[in-house]
């Protein structure tokens, strides 16, 4: 399964989310008291992998909690849409008749009772059915036999005629069936009459087919099915730092202990992780550690070589170490060496700009906070975390910045096998190439935590800081992005920087262009925002190239900037009617309509026997104007952002076009022209 969205309502500082949209990395932004954590632990009691049990004293709104305190067991805190895998649906289906598709995409929901709702979004509903046909025919029959020689069949049309409550459903599928099935036995006592009630079993024979589907939530396997794929959620906020001499005595006592927790039960579990990891154990270690004076002289022997091994296992162990940790750390080239002097088991650390070891301690907080994370996830993810969705709660803040670029990369890798979701405010763990994965957290002004998908739906001037993190990743940070040697491209909206990201991705994976450097875009929130942007990114000296729609304001800004900013530097004003050589264009006519179709008609969905591109849309012809002026005929309020949610969702569509394209070809030209 796979979590596509949530939304969480009437839990600590939440009164309601909205719903939010997963990815396989999903990033939740705002500043420190935002609420974040608590959208993480609102998931995590959905159905937790450990803990997790819900506290009405802490969950329940404080606000609410003395109206609520007695009336609190049908108030939901979490609802949820998960995506089932083909596998699941098949099995569900078997189980139950319906079809696979009716099982694609399932509703969860967990009360403060700790009971769930489910229900699926594309269940067909069991419609009663009707019994008029079968009501007239028990009066032809009527019509054909004497009552009074047939009592006992008219007995039983009369029990079949009283199951009918305007129309039947699967309620009395039972009790059709019995029916049906005492008339045929009836009826095989009298030969001479069969013919007559011919049509009769038919019918019934058609209603009871009807009827035989159970209504799923009826079913009471499917709730035990889904309860055993169900993933689980792990909540992650305290990580458990290495120690570099490590008292094995300690760890033996601790890992056997159930009553830690806190800082100690998080230090056990990244020791349990660590040992799991390099395949030792503990205790064995710690016993060859032991005295040897009243050894006799073959268990000398044997203890000697008993410690030749473990010398041979800690090596084998400092090796796999070393190997596994660069494919993730990109801040040096780490030497890690495994020791064991006497009851102590130590961790010493070298690289290629300090060939001398040096213990774990001191070493950088980022390197041995990334070590122990890293060890934790990388092993429980693999064994005891297997189909559990991860959440983590300030990951990284300890890290250097390019290190936190590391720990996103680390977060990719994880994802191929458990969805993560994570909270931060720092603008390095921002992944810019997937900004529709970020979500923002604010506090709106009645002091309860917002979370949305629209980067800007927090438009308070004094809580503005709180996207700052994204604007920061976007490159508003100027010389974060300059210093790390990328190339900053002024864009206008949002949109333009979706499907600019996704071109840049399409073209340099067809090998069709080759950037020395990072091109980043960076939306100026419309052409008004481009001067300030530009002159604030222009502070090492160089200005970033722009790109224009050629609609009429994308027309006259770009006049005034060669008139003043750029007078000097015009070639480094793009407009996308320069490209496609036509006026009055935007960003979306570079984009093949296919890739677009999925959005628009999501746009006028409501217009029955409708099709945008089969009734209205000219190709040769600017798509935007088209797209509004139909709505304003059809009276349909086009929401405010669509035209980012046409890009969402022509992203991943554009991965897939012919590379034959002429679209292609009109993508190298742009990006030839501001490829440094």
């Amino acid at each position: 399964m796979k979590l596509i969205k949530f939304r969480i309502k009437n839990f600590r500082s939440i009164e309601d989310s909205t719903w939010i949209d997963c990815g396989d990395v999903t990033n939740i932004i705002g500043v420190n008291e935002s609420g974040k954590s608590n959208s993480l632990i609102a998931l995590w009691k959905l159905n937790p992998a450990r803990d997790g049990k819900i506290n009405l004293i802490e969950d329940l709104p404080r606000n609410k909690y003395a109206e609520w305190r007695d009336n609190y067991k049908n108030i939901i805190f979490i609802e949820t849409y998960f995506e089932l895998d083909d596998g699941l649906c098949k099995k569900l289906s078997e189980l139950t008749l319906h079809s696979e598709e009716e099982f694609k995409i399932l509703y969860l929901a967990r009360k403060y009772n700790g009971d769930y709702i489910y229900n699926f979004k594309d269940e067909k509903s069991v419609e009663k059915v009707s019994f008029s046909d079968i009501i007239n025919e028990i009066s032809n029959i009527s019509n054909h036999l004497n009552k009074d020689e047939y009592s006992n069949i008219f007995v039983l049309l009369d029990k079949i005629k009283n199951t009918d409550d305007n129309g039947i459903d699967h309620s009395k599928y039972e009790e059709l069936s019995a029916y049906k099935k005492q008339l045929v036995d009836t009826l095989n006592n009298y030969e001479t009459i069969g013919d007559i009630f011919s049509d009769l079993l038919g019918l019934l024979d058609l209603v009871i087919e009807k009827i035989k589907i159970k209504p799923i939530n009826k079913i009471e396997e499917v709730w035990i099915l889904l309860q055993d794929e169900l993933p689980t959620f792990v909540y992650y906020s305290n990580y458990g730092n290495l120690d570099s001499e490590i008292f094995l005595p300690h760890v033996v006592q601790n890992l056997n202990r159930t009553d830690i927790s806190g800082i100690a039960a998080a230090k056990a579990r990244t020791l349990k992780v660590l040992f799991e990891f390099i395949n030792l154990d503990p205790d064995e270690i710690l016993q060859l550690g032991c005295d040897t004076q009243s050894l006799s002289e073959s268990e000398i022997d044997e203890y000697a070589e008993r410690k030749a091994e473990r010398q041979i296992l800690l090596n084998s162990a400092s090796a796999k170490l070393t190997d596994n940790f660069k494919r993730w750390w990109k801040q040096g080239n780490y030497l890690f060496d495994l020791q064991v002097d006497g009851n102590f088991f130590k961790i010493w650390i070298s690289d290629n700009l300090r060939p001398e070891k040096i213990s774990l301690d001191n070493r950088s907080t980022g390197l041995q906070w990334f070590l122990s994370f890293y060890l934790t996830f990388l092993v429980e993810t693999k064994e005891s975390l297997k189909n559990s969705i991860l959440l983590l709660d300030e990951a990284g803040l300890s890290l250097h910045p390019l290190a936190q670029k590391d720990l996103l990369a680390f977060f990719r890798g994880l994802s191929q096998d458990n969805q993560i979701i994570h909270t931060t405010h720092s603008p390095f763990l921002v992944d810019t190439e997937n900004i529709d994965n970020v979500k923002l957290a604010y506090v709106d002004n009645t002091g309860h935590t917002v979370l949305s998908n629209d980067l800007r739906a927090n438009t308070d001037p004094k809580k503005d800081k709180s996207i700052y993190a994204v604007h920061a990743a976007l490159g508003l940070t100027v010389s974060d992005v300059l210093l790390h040697g990328c190339q900053p491209v002024i864009v206008e909206g949002a949109a333009d920087q979706y499907y600019l990201h996704a071109i840049k991705a399409f073209l340099i994976a067809n090998k069709k262009i080759n950037p020395q450097k990072e091109i980043v875009f960076m939306p100026s929130g419309g052409v008004k925002g481009v001067r300030s942007l530009a002159s604030l990114l222009s502070s090492t000296g160089e200005l970033p190239f722009v790109i224009l729609d050629s609609d009429e304001s994308g027309k006259s800004f770009k006049n005034n900037l060669l008139k003043d900013v750029y007078k000097d530097e015009q070639n480094k004003i793009i407009s996308i009617g320069e490209i496609l050589d036509r006026d009055n264009v935007e960003i979306e006519d570079m984009i093949p309509y296919n890739c677009l179709s999925k959005g628009i008609n999501k746009l006028f969905k409501d217009l029955d026997e409708f099709d945008f591109e089969d009734d209205i849309y000219n190709k040769n012809e600017p798509l935007i104007p088209q797209l509004e002026h139909i709505a304003d005929e059809k009276n349909i309020v086009l929401p405010n952002g669509y035209k980012v949610e046409l890009a969402k969702l022509a992203k991943k569509k554009i991965s897939d076009i012919d590379d034959n394209s002429h679209y292609v070809t009109t993508w190298i030209e742009l990006f030839n022209k501001i490829i440094c």
